[in-house]
């Protein structure tokens, strides 16, 4: 299997280098972390005119037909500039709407995705569920016209930037029964939905949302079908590839921080490089950074052409295991490499430490992937 990016991605991904050099420096992404909302609209304004937003949505609806292979040199930059827009929750929002939603859906939703006017979250999980995709109580029963939903959404990432959410409902069922689940669209504007906004340990906005009978149409209902799981483990699958990803951007930075480092610190009138025991250490890091590269390309392009669900999930799983591995040794070392200036917060490298200890619990720890995979 060829992982070479091909010359159309190569392009792609300088023009990101370029964008991040130029307008998304390290001092510009602390200023936006800061700000009310957490993100930048100019920012997010710019990597729709870039085409980023337009990657992954089929080109009947304004994008560019790309797959997860196609965004890598995205999650790349994201992962090493810290960018910190709602970039993959709206990729998820809109792989759902593309996958399962109705032709009124589409049209409504894709295009305004794509040129950077709509920005979506996935509200899935809950108080208890832990990893498991079927635990699903918030729950919707038909009224009228229309469906009420009574329930509450834990830690929905990029949620207090969503416009629309991709709520996880259950119709019908227990509370883990893996049928009965229903997908619907809900704006964050309706009436009875509720928002408490926090930060997260890496600096990215997240909410807990309650939804206090809300009612919502018909056509809200995203699919006409009860039997959401399947589509929503896909879904999952497919950012937690994408995530690994940004993983290696972020292993990609710390590498080279800390290498940059090691070169100009200087102890006993020599630089700390020039000591084996660190080198060794660095060396490390850069096996970390390779391994986590292969197999997150390899879950990249699986997620792309595996028609198989149960091969899909074993390597994804795979792939996650090696990544949250690299993300937990190489942001570790990076810091106790840098010393106790590793820590300060006026240094990127205990930022980019933040997010990979995000990462590697993020859609599963290793722990649970380790379990899922021995499982299938």
């Amino acid at each position: 299997m060829n992982f070479d990016p091909s010359e159309e991605q190569r392009l792609f991904a300088a023009s990101i280098e370029r964008f991040v050099a130029r307008d998304y420096t390290f001092e510009t992404r602390r200023r936006v972390v800061a700000s009310h909302d957490g993100y930048s609209r100019d920012v997010w304004a710019a990597l729709a005119d870039l085409g980023l937003l337009a990657v992954a949505i089929p080109t009947e609806y304004g994008g560019l037909g790309g797959g997860a292979g196609d965004l890598t040199s995205v999650m790349e930059a994201i992962g090493e500039a810290l960018i910190v827009e709602p970039f993959l929750a709206t990729v998820m929002g809109s792989r759902f709407v593309a996958r399962t939603g109705t032709l009124e859906q589409k049209n409504s939703l894709l295009p305004a995705v794509a040129s950077g006017k709509l920005t979506l979250a996935f509200a899935h999980s809950e108080q208890g569920a832990r990893y498991d995709l079927a635990h699903v109580t918030t729950r919707a029963r038909k009224t009228g016209a229309g469906f009420t939903i009574d329930g509450d959404k834990r830690v929905v990432l990029h949620g207090p930037c969503a416009r629309t959410l991709v709520v996880s409902v259950r119709l019908a069922g227990d509370d883990t029964d893996q049928e009965g689940i229903g997908l619907f669209l809900v704006s964050t504007d309706v009436p009875g939905v509720s928002l408490a906004a926090s930060r997260t340990l890496d600096e990215l906005r997240a909410a807990d949302i309650f939804f206090a009978d809300v009612h919502v149409p018909a056509n809200a209902l995203l699919g006409e079908t009860t039997c959401a799981l399947s589509t929503i483990e896909d879904v999952v699958d497919y950012a937690t590839a994408l995530v690994c990803f940004e993983a290696v951007g972020a292993i990609r930075f710390a590498n080279s921080a800390t290498l940059d480092y090691l070169k100009t610190r200087k102890q006993f009138g020599v630089p700390i490089g020039s000591f084996q025991a660190l080198q060794h250490r660095m060396v490390d890091m850069v096996i970390e950074y390779e391994q986590a590269k292969s197999m997150a390309s390899l879950a990249c392009a699986t997620v792309d052409a595996e028609t198989d669900p149960v091969r899909r999930k074993r390597i994804v799983s795979a792939a996650k295991i090696r990544v949250a591995d690299a993300c937990r040794r190489v942001s570790q070392e990076s810091i106790q490499l840098h010393g106790g200036m590793g820590m300060s917060d006026e240094l990127k490298i205990s930022h980019t430490f933040r997010r990979l200890t995000m990462i590697a619990q993020q859609f599963g720890d290793a722990d649970h992937h380790l379990e899922r995979f021995a499982s299938l």
